[in-house]
């Protein structure tokens, strides 16, 4: 089943917030081998003129990642996410994400393509404060293979 383009330009509802914890974050950092200070220890981060720990600039993803729920299994959109592989990540930020922060994301389907029999799909998730205060932009493309 080939995605369908009129969903470029489709935005869903904000999610619920995510309170950033300093234990998540620490966690993180150590899954992935970041061992600098101010992802581990507040008076480090501090020192770098941040409130808390600081989270890796990768860490969005534990956020966007659940966020992207809301197109992923969108039935009228109808992915299969058996034949999902994930093609491409970045991001662009306001400001870092650091411990104590309360998020929510707002998703877009950015582009959705079709080469070659696969299906590729963008995804734009816009976080910020439960304030508004904007945090970071994630890009997301996931390839959805096609049969055969």
């Amino acid at each position: 089943m080939s995605l369908d383009p009129s969903f470029v330009g489709r935005t869903y509802p904000p999610t619920a917030p995510y309170q950033v914890g300093r234990e998540k974050i620490r966690e993180f950092a150590t899954a992935i081998g970041a061992e600098e200070p101010a992802y581990h220890d507040p008076d480090a981060a501090r020192a770098l003129g941040h409130p808390d720990v600081l989270a890796p600039p990768t860490f969005p993803m534990t956020i966007t990642m659940a966020a992207s729920r809301q197109i992923v299994e969108d039935p009228e959109l109808g992915i299969d996410y058996s034949r999902v592989v994930h093609g491409d990540q970045r991001f662009r930020y306001t400001r870092p994400v650091v411990a104590g922060d309360e998020l929510v994301c707002v998703n877009t389907v950015e582009d959705i393509v079709s080469r070659g029999g696969h299906g590729f799909l963008t995804t734009r998730t816009e976080v910020s404060t439960t304030a508004g205060e904007p945090v970071v932009t994630v890009w997301s493309k996931l390839v959805v293979r096609g049969e055969g």
